[in-house]
């Protein structure tokens, strides 16, 4: 025979009010945001910034290429590949920021 997990005296329980004086305090300052953490904004900007700059290198390869200034067609290519996925990955960001955004706009208070 195989054996219940619980009591069925808890069960019963299960509906009665819980007395929340016998909660633990939470000291909420554990959740705060120290000087040395770098904020959502800032790294968010530093991503635009990497990315940026990613796609401006790749310009001025593409260019030194058309223009015969260089002869580094692997070079620009792969530049133009980092910079092409780097630019979708913080468009995947975006979605997902917006997403959040708009999921916690859509809860009720």
């Amino acid at each position: 025979m195989i054996k219940p997990i619980g009591d069925e005296a808890s069960l019963l329980n299960l509906g009665q009010p819980v007395n929340l004086g016998q909660r633990m305090p939470i000291d909420l300052s554990q959740f705060g945001r120290t000087d040395d953490q770098p904020s959502f904004s800032s790294l968010l900007k530093q991503a635009l910034d990497h990315v940026n700059s990613l796609q401006q290198d790749s310009s001025n390869r593409m260019q030194a290429i058309e223009t015969g200034a260089s002869t580094d067609l692997v070079g620009a290519m792969i530049a133009a590949q980092k910079s092409s996925l780097s630019f979708q990955a913080l468009m995947q960001v975006r979605n997902k920021v917006v997403s959040a955004y708009e999921e916690v706009m859509r809860m009720q208070i």
